[in-house]
């Protein structure tokens, strides 16, 4: 990551921030009851969100190794880009508590067992071992949403 890229993402937090703090005091919350709105799958939404993190970093360590010419690191990179991308859509589906969730869940289970799998073969790479433990995480959570 260079200068630029950081200045920009703290830029954009920085701003997403202090965007949810205005938001947040324009609205009164003293009604809710928060812990009668905890999601049921709270345990998928943070396994998903892991698995999120986790397929990014590897992600962006593959380019790099493949921009360097390591061209071995091709298949991690598209199934850590994929395991990124289904696991977004699941996090917020189930954020949602969708009915479209267990069908999403299954799709979900296929990807993050084909990257642990791709993962796997790269694991000296501590990024892509941490994706394939987040992904075998998510897969599990998963199996207890698609049943």
């Amino acid at each position: 990551m260079n200068r630029r890229e950081l200045l920009l993402g703290a830029a954009a937090m920085a701003a997403t921030a202090t965007a949810g703090q205005a938001f947040a005091a324009e609205h009164d919350h003293s009604m809710h009851n928060h812990q009668a709105m905890a999601s049921r799958n709270d345990s998928l939404i943070a396994a998903a969100a892991d698995c999120v993190l986790k397929a990014n970093l590897c992600l962006q360590h593959c380019l790099d190794l493949l921009g360097k010419g390591d061209s071995s690191m091709a298949a991690c990179a598209k199934s850590s880009s994929q395991t990124a991308a289904v696991c977004t859509a699941l996090q917020q589906l189930a954020m949602a508590d969708s009915k479209h969730l267990p069908k999403l869940a299954r799709a979900t289970m296929d990807v993050c067992k084909e990257c642990e799998e791709e993962c796997r073969k790269t694991e000296k790479h501590p990024e892509c071992k941490a994706c394939k433990e987040a992904c075998a995480a998510c897969y599990a959570e998963c199996k207890k949403v698609a049943a």
